[in-house]
């Protein structure tokens, strides 16, 4: 009986401020979220042998559970601290680095895509007690070829894609594009393309039952003459399926815990940490990728039309690029004439993490609604360099 490795990945985020707004407005809610993070490890635990998770955390998310101010606000239903503390367990959880401010990267000013990294590595360095990140989880999947040298430089090993957009650069059958690892390059750099199953992460969205899953995967995979890497990802936090606080009910304890029970009785789907799984059979074959992102409920993450599909958020992401080009400016010429002046220093600082945060994904996402909190971090960052120096 061939193997059948599964990776499963979960992306969570919050945009900056959320988590806050909604224990003010929607406690429950809040709770909801709160729970279904904490659910993670402690479902985990007993299962070190089998249970093996892939955890993508945006960088405003972290720093809002790192808070002590947060952390003393929800400590008597959620202890944050003790909350990361579990997610250091590399037996059965690997963090994935992203974006900081969870960012689009196809969608902003490439000048500004270095500094998302970094500021994601320094974080997740900090609370994860680590200096290196082997996996690279794309916010929103939003990845173009154009990456790759940025992501290597940064010491990423692999990054996610999702099935849709993988071109392979020779021959390739259905199975081994989407079940096996593979290599991208643009220049001089690469990087291995893990990717995503997106049909059997819809269902792992929507819920789904282990038996259905197994017989799915099997079908899928009957034809490997290779032991094939099943990617599933989706969001962590969000629908019913991952908050229902139900025994029976959710995710972890009517399909994973089902699914580990098997792994340890010699069932043919075992869970697998991605490096795992390359130190042992490695990457084979070029592809391309094409730009693109996940599907998001009605749309196909082709074109990025669930982020620029109407006029006042193509005018946003113009604006954004316009500041960007003004930010970036004042920064270089700072660096080039040595500016030692702890104001203007402050003035680009503010303006830089302004900046940022007007590109977070959350602001085009909802259509035009929140599209407005991309233009007041934007204001902001304009008018932290209002001074006659720049």
């Amino acid at each position: 009986m061939t193997t059948i490795h599964h990776a499963l990945i979960l992306n969570l985020h919050q945009p900056p401020g959320n988590l806050e707004h909604l224990l003010a407005e929607h406690d429950w809610e809040a709770k909801e979220i709160l729970f279904a993070y904490d659910r993670i490890a402690r479902s985990l635990w007993g299962y070190e042998d089998v249970g093996r998770v892939h955890l993508s955390l945006s960088g405003t998310l972290l720093e809002t559970l790192s808070d002590p101010e947060f952390q003393e606000r929800v400590y008597g239903s959620v202890d944050c601290g003790s909350m990361l503390w579990h997610w250091q367990n590399r037996d059965i959880i690997k963090i994935l680095g992203t974006g900081y401010y969870h960012p689009v990267f196809p969608l902003i000013p490439e000048a500004d895509w270095e500094e998302h990294l970094a500021r994601w590595r320094s974080i997740g360095r900090h609370l994860f007690w680590r200096e290196n990140f082997d996996g690279f989880w794309p916010p929103e999947m939003g990845f173009c070829m154009e990456m790759i040298p940025y992501l290597a430089r940064m010491g990423y090993r692999y990054v996610i894609v999702d099935c849709e957009h993988v071109e392979p650069v020779s021959s390739m059958r259905w199975e081994e594009l989407r079940y096996r690892p593979h290599i991208a390059r643009h220049g001089e750099a690469e990087i291995i393309v893990i990717v995503r199953d997106r049909d059997l992460s819809d269902a792992q969205e929507a819920g789904m039952e282990f038996g259905w899953f197994q017989h799915e995967v099997a079908e899928r995979t009957k034809w490997c003459n290779f032991e094939p890497l099943v990617t599933t990802a989706t969001d962590g936090e969000n629908g019913g399926w991952f908050r229902n606080v139900n025994e029976g009910s959710n995710f972890w304890n009517c399909f994973y815990r089902t699914l580990m029970d098997q792994a340890r009785e010699g069932g043919s789907i075992r869970p697998t940490f991605i490096g795992d799984y390359l130190d042992q059979y490695g990457a084979h074959g070029e592809v391309v990728v094409n730009a693109g992102a996940w599907n998001t409920g009605w749309h196909h993450g082709k074109g990025f039309i669930q982020w620029t599909g109407s006029q006042a958020q193509k005018q946003a992401l113009a604006r954004v690029s316009e500041v960007s080009a003004v930010v970036n400016a004042a920064r270089g010429k700072a660096i080039a004439i040595e500016q030692h002046d702890p104001d203007e220093w402050h003035a680009i600082l503010e303006a830089q993490w302004r900046l940022l945060r007007a590109e977070t994904s959350c602001n085009f996402f909802w259509g035009e609604e929140w599209v407005h909190r991309c233009h007041e971090d934007l204001d902001a960052a304009s008018s932290a360099l209002q001074k006659p120096s720049f």
